[in-house]
């Protein structure tokens, strides 16, 4: 017998999805995140998992992890000191950036300060054509001043960044070997070498994010490696992506910018894998877990994606997945800024010491402690048995606050939770803003620790078609670490026509990037060819910006090409021009290596009404119900409930306010729609 398992390890939670290879079944598990001491969280899981289901470490085939240290690393701004070797001249290009403001219509908003200061970034004296053609090679005298500059600022490791080295790597290869010689343990990034494309800023922010995140990434990769050997597990590794695949740990921690948003990318495809499956094919993805509320359009399955990420204050330009994030999760901290306003988040009280409520020590009111303090959740241990709630413990957090605003605690519970998904709703709407969606054809996909317990709150807001809730939402993100593909992302910049002439140099482009990604597919010990997906960057000649442009593979001719982007810019903008000249600046080529999934199952019919629990009084907007309580593993497939509700389970639970009708569908989900 053989399983592959799939972690998350979240901002309170560590989630496991073990899948039986045997039988295509799921067994799922959640233990304490333990951020004092990182790797004791897959200890603790991997006991649980032998203890109370007999799964050997020994007998793992296939181990995935979806982590989030590095954009937390960002975030926090704790990366190693790093230096930045640029062409000379240029050594502004990380403060002038593109001279845009975060927030435009914040008259206050100011760019943040760069991860590597003015001071330790250094001019070399070398220069590239957009040709390609060198024109003045660097000098091993400059480059050696430069590195003993670097020492002297206490620099950690140096990122290269040269003008048009997408076109040719020369002069960045050539420093690179300079401080191997001189320095060899100063470790070397090179922008060229970490994401190729066009425009100095781009190509240069994402080298320095993930020189800036490395050390600490490969650190984390090592003590997780050897907590998995010391506890048995033998079997390669693999770590989720940003692109929502997979990739080996070595491979992550050369490359640490292709995992920077792991964690939160294996949520959106697990969510998109399961309403797929269960036959939803617009749904927004809701993951709510300690920290943030992660927000993703997914259309037919697949999640959408772009480029240009936010990592903190910075955007990444690798292929991601498109997620809006707030910090709004359960254990967001409820607070009174100096001119009495009530807010809550972003700061969290994670898993140590976690919502007052969880009786570990919290003390500080977190949204958690407004749903318990409302009587919400909590009538069922938690967290698979790891939470008894302690409702009194979260009342008292409260107090203080309803004291300053002079209203009762369950008043300004209702207000924290009205202020949380307040913040959710302004996320969203510049979501589907983005992407040109209207909320109303679609369902909400909730999942998380904490997703079940907001979702009908924001979805009420929104106005959706209704939420969709998998029987175990609270591990969706340690299930799409588990059945994501084996994928990696190729790109070169031709900046090229349209044209027959033009287009001479993309067969053979297309040739050399294919056996690089079969190159790659195989090292990942793939026993197959995969998948080839192929798109191109384009635009009309004279724009300043790309459109991502789908290519078939079969057909690279100039009409096909045309045709296809025509089509591209018309579904984005409304419009095309079939008689401007167009270019293809950059070829862009997907492969995926499929992995086994698990079987979708459906559940028994109901034959009798559900009976609840228990019930209790609870508040919903600050107004008392008689609300019933049922147990989750109590629903079959027919059963309609009315609201309002609490349903309970091992890992979240479900708050549906008045207003709503709740149906278990054939396949277990719980379908929650506004009432008529």
């Amino acid at each position: 017998m053989a399983y592959r398992i799939g972690v998350d390890v979240g901002g309170s939670f560590t989630d496991f999805a073990v899948f039986n290879e045997a039988d295509a079944s799921i067994t799922t598990l959640k233990v304490f995140s333990r951020p004092d001491q990182p790797g004791q969280e897959i200890v603790a899981g991997l006991r649980a998992l032998h203890d109370r289901h007999g799964i050997d470490p020994r007998e793992v085939a296939y181990f995935t992890h979806g982590t989030t240290v590095g954009v937390n690393t960002v975030i926090q701004r704790n990366g190693h000191d790093i230096a930045l070797f640029t062409t000379r001249n240029f050594e502004d290009v990380l403060q002038v950036a593109r001279l845009k403001i975060p927030q435009i219509h914040n008259l206050y908003s100011r760019r943040p300060d760069p991860l590597i200061p003015r001071n330790r970034v250094f001019g070399i004296d070398e220069r590239t054509e957009a040709t390609g053609a060198v024109l003045r090679a660097p000098n091993p005298a400059d480059v050696a001043q430069a590195v003993a500059a670097a020492r002297a600022a206490g620099c950690a490791g140096i990122v290269l960044a040269f003008l048009h080295s997408y076109r040719n790597p020369a002069n960045e290869r050539a420093v690179r070997d300079m401080i191997a010689a001189i320095a060899p343990d100063l470790p070397v990034f090179s922008s060229a070498e970490t994401w190729p494309i066009i425009r100095e800023y781009e190509r240069t922010i994402t080298a320095v994010i993930s020189g800036y995140v490395q050390p600490r990434v490969a650190n984390y990769l090592d003590r997780f490696e050897e907590v998995l050997r010391d506890q048995g597990v033998a079997c390669p590794l693999h770590i989720t992506k940003t692109n929502g695949g997979v990739m080996g740990i070595d491979q992550a921690r050369a490359e640490c910018v292709q995992m920077i948003l792991s964690g939160t990318a294996s949520g959106v495809i697990g969510a998109g894998y399961l309403a797929q499956n269960y036959g939803y094919p617009r749904v927004l993805s809701l993951d709510i877990g300690g920290t943030s509320a992660d927000v993703a359009v997914i259309i037919d399955g697949q999640a959408q994606y772009g480029v240009g990420e936010l990592i903190g204050d910075f955007q990444i330009h690798v292929p991601s997945v498109s997620v809006s994030s707030v910090g709004q999760g359960g254990g967001s901290v409820a607070w009174i800024d100096p001119l009495g306003v009530l807010k809550v988040g972003p700061d969290s009280a994670g898993s140590t010491p976690g919502p007052a409520c969880y009786g570990r020590g919290g003390t500080r009111a977190t949204i958690t402690d407004a749903m318990a303090a409302s009587n919400l959740i909590g009538h069922t241990p938690l967290g698979y048995g790891a939470v008894t709630v302690n409702h009194a413990a979260a009342r008292a957090a409260l107090a203080p606050l309803a004291d300053r605003l002079g209203i009762a605690v369950e008043a300004v519970a209702s207000d924290i939770i009205a202020i949380s998904v307040s913040s959710m709703y302004a996320e969203v709407s510049g979501l589907t803003s983005r992407f040109g969606i209207d909320p109303r054809e679609f369902h909400l996909f909730a999942f998380g620790g904490a997703g079940a317990m907001l979702a009908c709150f924001l979805a009420r807001e929104l106005n959706m078609q209704g939420v969709v809730v998998p029987p175990t939402p609270g591990v969706v993100s340690a299930l799409g670490g588990l059945i994501a593909d084996l994928k990696n992302d190729f790109i070169r910049t031709l900046y090229i026509d349209v044209t027959e002439a033009g287009l001479a140099p993309l067969a053979s482009a297309v040739d050399s990037l294919r056996a690089t990604a079969q190159d790659w597919l195989a090292a990942q010990e793939f026993p197959g060819k995969g998948q080839i997906t192929l798109s191109a960057d384009m635009r009309y000649a004279g724009q300043s910006y790309e459109i991502e442009t789908p290519l078939d593979p079969a057909d690279l001719s100039v009409p096909a090409i045309a045709a296809a982007f025509h089509a591209a810019h018309t579904r984005l903008y409304g419009h095309a021009d079939p008689a401007a000249p167009i270019q293809l600046v950059n070829l862009r080529l997907v492969i995926a290596g499929a992995t086994p999934k698990p079987a979708i199952r459906e559940l028994a019919a109901a034959t009798a009404p559900v009976q609840p629990v228990t019930t209790v009084t609870a508040w919903f907007d600050g107004t008392s119900h008689k609300v019933p309580v049922y147990a989750r593993t109590d629903l079959r497939a027919g059963h309609r409930l009315p609201s309002p509700a609490i349903i309970a389970q091992d890992d979240t639970t479900t708050v549906v306010p008045p207003g709503f009708a709740i149906a278990v569908e054939r396949f277990g989900n719980l379908v929650i729609t506004p009432e008529s």
